[in-house]
């Protein structure tokens, strides 16, 4: 984990100096970043299965979504311009391993995970990790608007075009909804006690950022909505995610100590 955290660090850096330079993508950053998230599959593994079962608490469930989130971008920057998101991703990895090592949470490992639960698990972690990725670049595409609307273009050449930004943010933003509308589904279908601690404020919360991502694709689609509009609808909806998630483990685990 350590070693992983220095590799995304150093992965981090140099991809910085690059954008503040305006040079393109560097095969030494990517070779970083593969040994980094290779790393990090050997600590997220560790940390989600342990002797007593499968882990489920807030610290494995972090470091597992943002393993997710690096190794997404990392593939998709082959061959998409998407570089610019590793120093948004990476720090993010950085911060989940240091927490999977250092903290320790009360959840109690679940003995036994039946086939449906497990596809809901990877499902929500696969939705999840695609719309922080759509966060990340709608971050991305209000700094270049801004640049843009302040006339800043030094900066603004830096970074891949703003259309191209948008369109890249919206193919994320598709996949993540068809994803976390199967997550949800397989919820209902796969989980049996609904009055678990929890487990209702996170249904509801996900299910209105699920009808803020609709309202999103209709807006795109029906009204042609784009640039600033587009990504606070986007932060909207990932903001819902957080806490409808991790802002319930994180009240039911850190605060009240309840697993």
């Amino acid at each position: 984990g350590i070693v992983a955290s220095l590799c995304y660090l150093a992965a981090t850096g140099l991809q910085l100096q690059r954008m503040l330079k305006g040079s393109g993508a560097d095969r030494w950053v990517k070779l970083l970043a593969a040994l980094a998230v290779t790393l990090h599959v050997v600590t997220a593994y560790k940390g989600f299965i342990k002797t007593g079962g499968y882990d489920l608490g807030i610290y494995p469930m972090l470091s597992l979504m943002s393993l997710s989130i690096g190794a997404i971008v990392l593939i998709s920057s082959l061959r998409r311009p998407v570089d610019n998101l590793f120093v948004f991703v990476f720090p993010l990895a950085i911060i989940t391993i240091t927490l999977q090592i250092v903290l320790k949470g009360d959840y109690t490992p679940l003995q036994d995970i039946t086939r449906g639960i497990f596809s809901h698990i990877a499902l929500s972690i696969i939705a999840y990790s695609l719309l922080t990725i759509a966060a990340a670049q709608a971050l991305l595409l209000s700094f270049g608007d801004n640049m843009l609307r302040h006339h800043r273009l030094v900066m603004l050449r830096n970074l891949p075009p703003l259309e191209t930004m948008e369109h890249l943010m919206f193919e994320v933003i598709w996949a993540g909804l068809v994803f976390l509308t199967l997550s949800i589904g397989s919820g209902f279908v796969f989980l049996d006690d609904f009055s678990e601690p929890g487990l209702v404020h996170h249904t509801v919360i996900t299910l209105a950022a699920w009808i803020v991502f609709i309202v999103l694709a209709w807006g795109r689609y029906q009204m042609g909505w784009r640039g600033a509009i587009a990504s606070r609808w986007t932060l909207f909806g990932f903001v819902l995610l957080v806490l409808g998630y991790f802002g319930s483990k994180l009240v039911l685990e850190v605060i009240l100590g309840k697993s």
